[in-house]
């Protein structure tokens, strides 16, 4: 029981800590995706965080117009939906997957069906 004890902490050159591991994922992040890609995931990035802020408004603050938290939850998460298949669309590394969809015709896809979502958000507040 007097013998020595393992460090804690893993020092080998080897074995990527969690911390390596994040900034490698964020170096190639950075390097190899596309501005256009970079500029939907902030995009999604937005849409989550204003889901979340809505979500804990809800249950910290008040629910009272339920209506309209609803709408405004149901239209992040569809435009989050939405936007996530733009960006497996518009991807060039998914291009062998949607031969017959050019980056234009996902826009408009994207753009339309933006429109009809929130044409039924409007309405769902009364």
């Amino acid at each position: 029981m007097a013998g020595a004890k393992p460090s804690a902490t893993n020092t080998s050159p080897g074995v990527p800590t969690s911390s390596n591991a994040l900034d490698s994922l964020w170096k190639a992040y950075n390097e190899t995706t596309p501005s256009r890609l970079k500029a939907i995931d902030a995009f999604l990035v937005f849409l989550m965080l204003s889901g979340i802020v809505q979500f804990l408004y809800c249950i910290l603050v008040t629910n009272f117009p339920f209506n309209a938290f609803l709408a405004g939850f149901a239209s992040c998460v569809g435009q989050f939906v939405l936007t996530a298949s733009l960006r497996s669309q518009v991807n060039p590394t998914n291009r062998e997957e949607f031969k017959e969809v050019s980056p234009e015709r996902a826009f408009a896809d994207f753009a339309m069906g933006s429109i009809v979502l929130h044409f039924f958000v409007f309405n769902f507040l009364g």
